[in-house]
């Protein structure tokens, strides 16, 4: 039952990502052109940050790549937050989606959570 729960969360989240926020940047969306704009970065970043957000959730949602699609995607939305916290904007909303992906990927496959609470007799089996 956690692996369906694991792998919904993860096709959400990456639908999120491609759909609802990449999406928005590969079109020109006047609002993510103005959150750029506010931030200090260019239109061409905006579209090398749609690409990276779709790469990294192809990533995640590879079952053999997806430890390091979430490492990517925790690194990504660190840089949106920091961005965030730069220009005094509300940065919590990356941070929670970031806690998100590791409980889907946990979620998933429990290894994830074996190593994150110092289980190491069943990980190494």
């Amino acid at each position: 039952m956690s692996k369906i729960a694991g792998w919904t969360l993860s096709c959400l989240l990456a639908a999120f990502l491609v759909l609802g926020s990449a999406s928005g940047k590969f079109s020109g969306n006047e609002a993510a052109a103005e959150t750029f704009n506010h931030i200090g970065w260019t239109p061409a970043t905006m579209y090398r940050v749609g690409f990276a957000e779709v790469a990294f959730a192809v990533l995640f949602l590879i079952p053999r790549t997806a430890f390091l699609g979430t490492v990517l995607l925790t690194a990504y939305f660190g840089a949106a937050s920091a961005a965030h916290i730069r220009v005094e904007d509300a940065f919590f909303v990356p941070i929670v989606v970031s806690v998100f992906t590791w409980v889907a990927l946990g979620l998933r496959d429990p290894r994830v959570f074996q190593i994150a609470i110092g289980d190491r007799t069943t990980v190494e089996s």
